[in-house]
């Protein structure tokens, strides 16, 4: 599997300073990329992705032409009777997209969310898995 990376350089000048008031602030989104543990053996891969604070109906796994992407939105709940004074980050929206070898089988991913940790498994494809071949002696 391969991370897709976009690398854009812009003109410092083009870009306008942000004001440093809390409507700004507030409006302004704040994307993540989320930590990623990757293991593969010769059953497939498995990835564990950290999105802390993300429930599974603020999270949207899918594969489109090959490709796997994670997103998802995090829920920073404020105690009661509590107001905020300061934060820098809201509600995080986490983001990322991994190129999908054609030895692995999309259509049978596995997702399981707990404690703010995905897990995916995704199997190899069954003419892809490494088999032991019988050698006859004649």
């Amino acid at each position: 599997m391969n991370e897709f990376s976009q690398v854009v350089e812009r003109d410092p000048s083009a870009v306008a300073q942000p004001r440093d008031d809390k409507a700004t602030q507030a409006a302004r989104p704040v994307t993540l990329l989320p930590a990623v543990d990757i293991i593969e053996d010769s059953s497939g891969v498995t990835l564990w992705a950290d999105l802390p604070g993300v429930t599974r109906d603020k999270l949207q796994v899918s594969v489109h032409d090959g490709s796997l992407h994670i997103e998802a939105e995090a829920v920073v709940p404020t105690p009661t009777g509590l107001r905020v004074q300061h934060a820098e980050m809201r509600q995080p929206h986490f983001a990322r997209a991994f190129a999908l070898s054609p030895d692995l089988d999309a259509t049978q991913i596995g997702a399981q969310l707990q404690d703010g940790v995905l897990k995916l498994t995704i199997p190899r494809r069954e003419e892809a898995r490494p088999r032991r071949i019988t050698v006859n002696v004649t």
